[in-house]
C-alpha cells in the first residue's frame, strides 16, 4: 500500500522549506493587485498582476527578490498564513491550512507543472500588467479571483 502524499501526512508547520515551496500551485492570484477597504476589511482582487509576475507563466520574474523589488509584496510563511486574509478560496496553502486537500489540477496531484494553466485556474489570459494598467484601479475590479475558478 502506498504512502500518502507528505502534505497529507503533514502540517503546512510540519512540512520542510522545499515542500513548502511545491505546495503553491502557481495560480498567480496572490500577485493580483487587491484593494481593502479600511471599515469592513473586504478585499478586492483587480485584473492588474504585480509587476514582477510573468503573465505567461504566472510566476514571479525575480522570486528572491521580490521583497526588495516590491517592498508591498507579502511573503507568505508558516507563521504568517492564519493572518494573511486575502488569498483565493482556490489557494493551495488555504486548503491545506483549513484542512483540505489539494484539487486534482494542482501540480503535486497531477504530476504536471502545467496543469494549474492548463486547467483554467491561473490568472493566464486575464491579467495586466500594473505597469500598462490606464484608468483607476476601481475600474479593475474583477470578482473571479475570490471564486473557486
Amino acid at each position: 500500500m502506498a504512502q500518502p502524499p507528505f502534505w497529507q501526512m503533514k502540517t503546512l508547520q510540519q512540512m520542510s522549506e522545499a515542500e513548502w515551496e511545491s505546495i503553491c500551485d502557481g495560480c498567480g492570484k496572490c500577485c493580483l493587485v487587491k484593494l481593502q477597504d479600511e471599515e469592513s476589511g473586504e478585499v478586492a482582487f483587480t485584473d492588474l498582476a504585480c509587476q514582477l509576475l510573468d503573465t505567461q507563466s504566472c510566476r514571479c520574474m525575480h522570486y528572491q527578490r521580490r521583497l526588495e523589488l516590491v517592498p508591498e509584496c507579502v511573503k507568505l510563511t508558516k507563521e504568517n498564513l492564519a493572518q494573511i486574509d486575502f488569498m483565493p478560496p482556490s489557494c493551495a496553502y488555504r486548503l491545506l491550512h483549513e484542512g483540505k486537500d489539494l484539487p486534482d489540477w494542482h501540480p503535486l496531484v497531477s504530476g504536471d507543472a502545467e496543469s494549474t494553466i492548463k486547467a483554467g485556474r491561473s490568472v493566464r489570459g486575464r491579467v495586466t500588467p500594473e505597469t500598462l494598467a490606464t484608468g483607476d484601479v476601481q475600474d479593475h475590479i474583477v470578482d473571479w479571483p475570490d471564486s473557486e475558478t
